[in-house]
């Protein structure tokens, strides 16, 4: 792998003057000249000539060599196909004219998984009629551990870190950012349950580990492109629309079972408290008989989903 390079450009503008004297030189070398030829047709005048041709060619050529990077932007400097090195700072430098000067961004950047971008469109004029956007991410529909369809997406935040690697290791680094950044969520989407009953790791119930561990994976894909993940966030989780109606009555069904059971729990404790409370304050004697009678009386008023009515009974329990 290319290993990146720091290079440190002079300032453009010590050399700004030389290459604006030599514009202002090269017109009045040439008009020297033709006059020179016209009136005497001497050889230094000649010469003359061909040395205002040489000033303007440099001046330029000169030209060439100029660069402004703006802030948080780089440039990675190639000389005949041969990596010079990287100019990371920002400002106003002159370079070999000979350089190509390939420019890269070294910005935070984010993107939805399954949105596609809109290229800038332009009209003959170099007018933009429509700006680079992206459209807004498609889930994908992938299937859990447990076999389940769900449609799953995730917002991903980067930057480049390292140029070289973005410019020479990967052919489109922002491409591959996208691609690879999908596989990944989809490896991860296999590795887990949607949900779970037993309190293991899964896709809803651990959003925090599931994002780590989404941000690693992507990380690992990654780092041959010279490509550093900030942030890796579930944007969107759901069960796929073809079982989502069955899903939805399960998950109903287990928050009806969760919720009775805390009710019984709830009830059997309150039982106990005032059986509990009748023997130690000797408020009545029960018998085994009449025990289960006021549990399964407490038991159904506390425990039933309806206001119970109250039935006086004016005998006995045993009449």
């Amino acid at each position: 792998m290319i290993a990146e390079k720091t290079y440190r450009p002079i300032s453009g503008w010590g050399p700004l003057p030389i290459t604006i004297a030599l514009f202002v030189a090269a017109p009045w070398l040439f008009i020297g000249a033709i006059v020179g030829l016209d009136r005497y047709g001497t050889a230094p005048y000649g010469y003359r000539l061909v040395a205002a041709i040489v000033v303007l060619l440099l001046a330029l050529l000169s030209l060439f060599g100029y660069m402004a990077i703006a802030p948080n932007q780089a440039r990675v400097l190639l000389l005949f196909g041969k990596y010079k090195g990287s100019a990371l700072s920002s400002g106003f430098f002159w370079v070999n004219p000979f350089f190509s000067k390939k420019k890269i961004s070294l910005r935070v950047r984010n993107f939805e998984t399954g949105s596609v971008p809109t290229p800038e469109q332009k009209d003959s004029q170099g007018k933009v009629l429509q700006a680079r956007s992206r459209t807004k991410g498609r889930p994908s529909k992938v299937n859990d551990r447990d076999g389940n369809p769900i449609e799953i997406s995730s917002v991903v935040v980067w930057r480049v870190v390292n140029t070289a690697h973005a410019m020479f290791e990967v052919d489109d680094y922002e491409d591959f950012v996208e691609v690879q950044s999908e596989a990944a969520l989809r490896n991860l989407a296999t590795r887990y349950p949607y949900d779970s009953e037993d309190h293991q790791m899964s896709l809803r119930g651990s959003t925090a580990e599931i994002c780590g561990q989404l941000k690693d994976d992507i990380q690992e894909r990654l780092d041959k492109a010279g490509v550093e993940v900030i942030e890796a966030r579930i944007s969107h989780l759901a069960y796929a629309p073809e079982i989502a109606a069955a899903m939805l009555q399960r998950q109903q069904a287990q928050a009806v079972v969760a919720a009775r059971t805390k009710i019984v729990e709830g009830a059997v404790g309150m039982v106990q408290m005032a059986l509990d409370r009748l023997a130690k304050e000797n408020v009545v004697e029960l018998d085994g008989e009449r025990r289960a009678a006021m549990v399964s009386n407490l038991l159904v008023v506390l425990c039933s989903d309806r206001h119970t009515q109250p039935v006086v009974n004016t005998g006995t329990l045993y009449t």
